[in-house]
């Protein structure tokens, strides 16, 4: 049974129902996308209940491959492992809980489901696929969908924040293709096989002269920049999240953003090391700068969903620290970091868009006492707020502490500097709970009705897995470490 294909596809067989349902018929609309969101989760479960954990099991597992354009040899290739499975299980999850979250759309239901699971195929795909060329194809699926979920039902600057992420992403998409036909044709045969050429830079990193591999690296990176968002590409993001409706911003966080980390993990690290080495020292400092300045953009905020879109740069930044340190514990951390991100930083967007469709404001200093007034929803922020500013026990803490224990053994400076980070954190997410939750209740929110049973549905299972992966991170290390272990390893002559 290819469950990679059905994982990935089974949205796409949804988007198709949908568009013979007549648009007034939103129950059955809904129904068959939540269908086929639960069915897409439920084979990406069963690709964890399968998928092998031994110290030996390094390569790629549930492989599907078939020639797809045989004269030009790009291949329908797909694999995942332990740096991609995370990846796919966590946009299911945050597939159908967003879905679930946006049960009450009204405007234009049958378009906003069907291209909200047009996005899940292309994010799927990019996290499966072992071709460059289908992986491109997958990466430029998912700017569409996006564009007119934020053009069409986002907030008054939707069709600017539209239009900015459509060229910013469009801009780095080019010279990702450049970069991908300049591998193409250095490698003998032809391919655009990412595993192939991974191989033949493992057995000779110097497969391509060092510029060579700086300049494909440097259009590579670029496209995967402006992805994560990492600075100086970053100023898409905030406008886009504060724009966007909030099942919108859960998938942009959540999802979207890890698709740079992963693009130079599975892509610029292995077939480029010459060029990813070269750039080292620049990436230290750009991970430092995303850390303080996301931090300190943030404490500046006065609108909720904008200081939790700046912390996005400030938790990404981690990634790229853990990623600068080229080691097993630092590359571990960069991953672990990835996937809390997306569970907190979703839970924490559905919980202002809670808040948001009640008072129809996010200003934090128009709230006051809400503690009193929702105990149920002020503790789900709490928890949610005390993960993303690292506390530990829940899963924040485990990226941000390998990130940096990874870096410190290369970068002890730039990592000491960097920790200054948490602390800004800190501040603003405790000032933001002090402002809202704490003191007299404002007289004005007396009838704010608690968080309803929708809504829990789709924040309590990110909730739980912060609790339980800070609790027990093992059950993600489990799967990252023989892939993350082995990557490091094959190339650890050219990164001493």
């Amino acid at each position: 049974m290819n469950l990679l294909s059905w994982t990935i596809f089974t949205p796409l067989l949804g988007a198709l129902g949908i568009l013979f349902v007549p648009r007034d018929n939103k129950t059955l609309i809904r129904g068959i996308g939540l269908g086929a969101a639960a069915v897409s989760l439920l084979f990406s479960l069963a690709l964890l209940a399968n998928f092998s954990t031994t110290v030996e099991a390094t390569g790629m597992q549930f492989v599907e491959r078939w020639d797809w354009i045989p004269t030009f040899n790009v291949q329908y290739y797909l694999g995942v492992d332990g740096l991609s499975l995370p990846l796919v299980l966590l946009t299911t999850l945050l597939t159908l809980l967003s879905l679930i979250f946006s049960m009450n759309i009204e405007e234009r239901a049958k378009e906003y489901w069907f291209w909200f699971l047009i996005l899940d195929v292309g994010m799927l795909g990019v996290f499966c696929a072992l071709d460059l060329i289908l992986f491109y194809v997958f990466w430029e699926i998912c700017l569409v969908p996006m564009y007119f979920l934020i053009g069409i039902w986002g907030g008054p600057k939707k069709e600017f924040a539209a239009i900015k992420f459509f060229l910013y992403t469009l801009f780095g998409s080019v010279f990702m293709l450049l970069g991908i036909l300049a591998l193409y044709f250095n490698t003998t045969p032809h391919t655009f096989d990412m595993v192939e050429m991974g191989r033949i830079a493992t057995t000779n990193p110097a497969w391509l002269n060092e510029n060579y591999q700086i300049m494909i690296f440097l259009g590579l990176y670029f496209a995967m920049a402006i992805k994560v968002p990492a600075f100086p590409f970053h100023t898409w993001l905030p406008l886009a999240h504060v724009e966007a409706p909030t099942a919108v911003s859960v998938i942009l966080a959540g999802v979207l953003l890890k698709m740079g980390g992963y693009g130079i993990l599975r892509i610029c690290y292995p077939i480029l090391p010459l060029g990813f080495k070269w750039f080292l020292p620049a990436l230290i400092v750009i991970a430092f700068i995303g850390i303080l300045y996301g931090a300190l953009c943030a404490m500046a905020q006065t609108d909720m969903k904008k200081m939790v879109a700046y912390s996005s740069v400030n938790h990404m930044g981690y990634c790229l620290l853990g990623i600068a340190a080229v080691s097993s514990t630092g590359f571990t951390g960069a991953m672990l970091q990835m996937i809390a991100h997306g569970l907190i930083t979703g839970a924490l967007f559905l919980l202002v868009g809670v808040v948001y469709d009640r008072a129809h404001t996010r200003d934090i200093s128009a709230f006051g006492g809400l503690g009193a007034r929702v105990p149920i929803y002020t503790g789900l922020m709490m928890i949610t707020a005390f993960a993303s500013l690292g506390l530990p026990g829940l899963a924040g803490f485990w990226g941000e502490f390998m990130a940096f224990l990874g870096a410190f053994q290369r970068y002890p400076l730039w990592t000491i500097l960097s920790v200054s980070g948490i602390l800004v954190t800190a501040a603003f997410f405790l000032r933001m709970i002090q402002k809202v939750f704490l003191g007299p209740l404002n007289a004005k929110w007396s009838t704010l009705e608690e968080i309803n049973g929708r809504e829990l549905a789709a924040v309590l299972p990110l909730t739980a897995l912060t609790v339980v992966l800070g609790v027990w991170p093992k059950l993600a290390l489990d799967l990252m470490n023989p892939t993350i272990n082995h990557m490091v390893n094959s190339l650890s002559t050219v990164f001493k």
